[in-house]
């Protein structure tokens, strides 16, 4: 069912559970599909595995995972090596990688029939558009963050009418590392992961 949705705010917070491991949680309230959560990392504590979940209200779960070994020295999920799901569907994706604009950059999906593109507008800002077709005008989603430390907010607005799987991928990647959709984001994150496996080494 498409829907137009009034712009939201999800907030940012670490939780600790009485046990378990530390998390990073997004949160916030849509007043058309309900209570959003963003966590990660989420699920069981695996080797080598980091996933990022959103779930709540009236939208389905959404789950991006990333596997091998530089995952131990990450703090959310990145785009290399990496399966996403919605509900009980895979989502293709593809990208590339050497591209030198933020649009040729950016991050290609398909779920059921619909072909969606993750764009990067800055380190903080992103967009979501799902492709028009013949029976359906699309729609752009965009999410801006913002603040420091637990102060951080995500803010999210809608052009055109939203499917509940477009509000999952959209709020998702607020837990996701998207460095890799800008060049200059690629080079920070490239010598970032270097110096931490380095460091881990030392250890």
């Amino acid at each position: 069912m498409h829907t137009t949705i009034s712009p939201f705010t999800l907030a940012y917070r670490k939780e600790k559970p009485p046990a378990g491991r530390r998390t990073s949680c997004w949160q916030g309230t849509s007043p058309e599909f309900g209570e959003i959560r963003v966590v990660h990392p989420a699920g069981p504590d695996l080797p080598n595995v980091i996933v990022t979940e959103a779930r709540g209200g009236l939208i389905p779960t959404a789950a991006f995972e990333t596997r091998g070994v530089h995952t131990d020295v990450v703090a959310m999920p990145t785009l290399n090596r990496a399966t996403l799901r919605v509900g009980d569907g895979l989502v293709r994706m593809s990208r590339n990688r050497w591209a030198p604009t933020h649009r040729g950059r950016c991050l290609h999906m398909r779920y059921l029939g619909d072909a969606y593109r993750l764009t990067a507008i800055n380190r903080r800002a992103y967009t979501l558009s799902r492709r028009a077709d013949a029976e359906d005008p699309g729609v752009v989603v965009t999410v801006r963050q913002s603040g420091l430390g637990n102060g951080r907010k995500a803010t999210v607005h809608a052009a055109g009418r939203v499917l509940p799987a477009d509000v999952s991928l959209a709020v998702l990647f607020c837990g996701v590392d998207r460095s890799v959709l800008t060049r200059r984001g690629a080079v920070r994150a490239g010598i970032s992961r270097i110096f931490q496996f380095w460091a881990e080494s030392q250890a």
